[in-house]
């Protein structure tokens, strides 16, 4: 591998000014936008010995032909252009944004001689003022007539108003009372004008104080007698009452803030974001992001918030980010630029805004959960997937069943693994099956203990155990199978156990396939695929291979390799939590005098096995029921079952 490319700037090329820089292919395509206060320092990390580059980068870095930049004053510019460039170009490797749906608003047309509400997806209307984006249209439709309500307004098309102005007869929605305009005859242009600004108003302030003033109207005429206009105010104060307790209170009043909820992993993250204004929640919305480069949190932010405003939607006084980018300060100049007053940009560490920013958080961890559920779940884009793997990895047929085992334990004790079974791209939770390992040098001997034992029923032989020894099942997925071990062939599991896979991967990179290879040559096995995926950087490693396969970002293939390792992590962490557990009430439950109640009592008070492990006999005396007797005792068979793991 050369030690760097060929197209590298000489020294000195670089200025160390701020500025926007484009790396470019042979065919001149922009791959990748990227901003920098000092052009020369950013730079040089994309042109260090490709063997220290992360993967991703220096894939990107090898794509490329070409680079230049482009300088310009002050950190708020280079926002600014890179902004106009990621839309212009749309790169590759700069971040994907999946929400490629338009949100509905409600738009106010205030630049017509009698202006309208209406419900549009359509931005940049010339003089009207927008409220929203709304997470559904039933959502701002149904703002839209309690407001109707209150504040009633033309609504009708301009065609529909233009021929009702001409001939003097309202238009059909102001005949059944949908449309309050000039046109009715009920108002004129000026006394219609003055309500739309009323509406306007409430729109931005939301004042609760309206409920109190139609309160007081409504018994104003009521006491006078004029029962229709009480009965008018009466309706309005309903409509009122329903806007406000159809938004959940979250913060104080004249609050308005946006809070970005986001969670992420090697792969994609997942964005939620909740629109707060009046200390109230005004709409919501939730997107994917797919990631090229590796990217810090505070770089996701960047780009997330740079996506999220312009093209007509203005942020608030205050925006909330999990982690503040780099450039903070000029990320917070740019978004006051666009919103013409001043945005603070901040990271919520404590109250109520850390609260709702949790909350955000859950749901953009659930939409992420939920968005790699689908694209594995989804047939096609299991076939697809399953072909891309076949092809990667050069094997004769798709891998219609794939097993994939992974190890834990803590410091080296409770050792465990798991192997989880999929086929035609989906769980079989019934065929997943725990293994305990007795003794082990360190994982890759784990590693191979594990699939030697495995593949012993596919070598027709006993071999060291599998599901016979050690190896119990089947789990339903939340890590309760039984933990007895059983007769294989006695249940018919040896049967199931022997099931040949087409695939095997395990939790690792080369060190661990190594020793998964080797247990698979052992075992005379053949015609089994090998492969381990490594988490830091999601490579997929085969044997005698000193380079990784690298599936693309985006790759259904890869959503697919992610998901069966983290649910073979997932099953071994639990196993391996409930054994801990068990052994440590097991060992306590040989004291004499030591019975249930007192284990808990026991438990409870230190709040994990190390610290009990780690506690003196006067400690443990005073735990009530222990006395010091019984806390010597418990102490000196604590001692003889040696040193305990980081609980």
């Amino acid at each position: 591998m050369p030690s760097t490319v060929a197209y590298r700037p000489k020294p000195g090329e670089i200025p160390t000014a701020p500025g926007v820089y484009r790396f470019r292919d042979a065919d001149r395509r922009v791959l990748y936008v990227g901003k920098a206060k000092n052009l020369r320092a950013r730079l040089s990390n994309y042109f260090a010995p490709l063997r220290t580059l992360h993967e991703r980068t220096r894939r990107m870095v090898t794509t490329a032909a070409s680079v230049e930049w482009t300088v310009v004053g002050n950190d708020v510019e280079a926002l600014q252009l890179e902004y106009t460039w990621i839309k212009e170009f749309d790169p590759p490797f700069n971040v994907k944004y999946r929400d490629d749906k338009s949100y509905p608003y409600l738009a106010v047309t205030l630049a017509d001689e009698a202006p309208r509400a209406i419900v549009t997806r359509r931005t940049g209307i010339r003089g009207a003022r927008y409220f929203g984006p709304y997470p559904k249209v039933w959502a701002v439709n149904e703002t839209l007539d309690i407001m109707l309500k209150l504040f009633p307004i033309r609504t009708c098309k301009d065609s529909d108003y233009k021929r009702a102005m001409q001939t003097g007869k309202p238009c059909f929605a102001g005949q059944i009372g949908r449309c309050f305009g000039p046109c009715s005859g009920k108002v004129t242009i000026e006394e219609h004008r003055a309500n739309v600004q009323r509406f306007v108003a409430f729109m931005q302030n939301q004042d609760r104080r309206i409920i109190t003033e139609l309160t007081q109207q409504m018994r104003e005429a009521a006491a006078a007698q004029d029962y229709e206009t009480a009965a008018r105010r009466r309706d309005q104060l309903q409509a009122a009452e329903q806007f406000f307790e159809k938004s959940t209170v979250v913060l104080r009043d004249h609050v308005d803030i946006d809070v970005f909820g986001i969670d992420h992993d090697e792969l994609a993250a997942a964005v939620h974001l909740f629109m707060v204004r009046g200390g109230r929640i005004r709409g919501q919305r939730s997107w994917t992001v797919d990631t090229e480069l590796d990217m810090s949190l505070g770089d996701l932010v960047d780009s997330v918030v740079q996506h999220a405003y312009g093209d007509d939607i203005r942020p608030p006084s205050e925006v909330v980010v999990p982690a503040l980018p780099e450039d903070a300060e000029a990320l917070a100049t740019w978004l006051s630029s666009l919103g013409g007053r001043k945005v603070r940009l901040r990271a919520a560490q404590r109250g109520d805004k850390a609260a709702l920013l949790e909350t955000a958080t859950q749901n953009a961890r659930q939409a992420l959960m939920l968005y790699k559920t689908r694209r594995s779940a989804d047939f096609t884009a299991r076939s697809r997937a399953l072909e891309d793997i076949q092809e990667a990895l050069g094997m004769a047929d798709a891998p219609l069943r794939i097993e994939c085992f992974d190890v834990s334990h803590l410091s080296g004790t409770n050792i465990v693994a798991s192997m989880v079974v999929f086929e035609d791209g989906l769980p079989r939770k019934d065929e997943y099956r725990r293994f305990t390992i007795p003794n082990s040098s360190d994982d890759t001997d784990s590693i191979h203990q594990v699939l030697t034992r495995r593949l012993a029923y596919l070598a027709g032989r006993d071999g060291d155990g599998g599901a016979g020894d050690g190896a119990t099942g089947p789990g339903d997925g939340e890590g309760d199978a039984g933990d007895a071990t059983t007769d294989a062939a006695a249940s018919g599991r040896r049967k199931k156990f022997a099931y040949r896979p087409n695939l095997l991967v395990v939790d690792g990179g080369q060190p661990q396939v190594a020793a998964a290879e080797r247990a698979l040559r052992e075992s005379g096995v053949e015609g089994i695929a090998l492969c381990g995926i490594a988490k830091r950087l999601e490579e997929i490693w085969t044997p005698d291979s000193d380079f990784p396969v690298i599936l693309p970002r985006n790759s259904d293939a890869l959503f697919l390799f992610q998901r069966i390792r983290d649910e073979a992590h997932r099953f071994a962490i639990s196993h391996q939590r409930q054994r801990r557990k068990r052994d440590i009430s097991t060992v306590l439950s040989e004291v004499p005098g030591l019975g249930p109640a007192r284990v808990k009592a026991l438990l409870t008070h230190f709040g994990s096995v190390a610290r009990l492990r780690g506690a003196d006999e006067a400690a443990i005396a005073e735990v009530p029921g222990i006395g010091p007797a019984l806390a010597a005792n418990v102490r000196a068979r604590l001692r003889g079952d040696g040193p305990d793991p980081a609980d």
